[in-house]
């Protein structure tokens, strides 16, 4: 069972929540950052963060997928998007509301940085995500 927690004492987060719980003896799952590679290893969305936010997104639809998961079950998230300018990373995080990530809500940082692993990569996603008891 997941546990959302919002701290009524803290600064209302817009569409996550201060923190996730989940029970003792439940199946927890660390992802690897989701990047916007195709299935070739060709970066999608060159140049565009919001394409490549799709596209990773999707990726980690895949990788929740082959564990049983879904994005329902994300607990926790880091976005990190390759710009310094605010309007960027709100355009990134948009996507990531539209994708279901925040029905939860769950607990996630979005994070500006200089660069990322490929060339051209803008947009990476880390995840930790509960992973159902009937898919055991």
């Amino acid at each position: 069972m997941i546990q959302r927690v919002t701290n009524p004492a803290l600064f209302p987060p817009p569409t996550y929540s201060h923190a996730s719980v989940v029970e003792a003896g439940t199946r927890i799952a660390f992802l690897a950052g989701s990047v916007p590679l195709d299935a070739e290893g060709k970066i999608v969305g060159e140049g565009d963060p919001v394409r490549q936010a799709e596209q990773v997104i999707a990726n980690l639809e895949a990788q929740l997928a082959a564990i049983g998961s879904d994005l329902a079950h994300v607990l926790s998230t880091d976005v990190y998007v390759v710009s310094s300018e605010t309007s960027v990373l709100s355009s990134v995080w948009e996507v990531v509301e539209a994708s279901g990530l925040s029905t939860g809500p769950h607990s996630s940082t979005l994070i500006g940085v200089a660069c990322l692993g490929y060339t051209g990569q803008l947009v990476e996603i880390t995840a930790t995500a509960a992973v159902p008891e009937e898919t055991r």
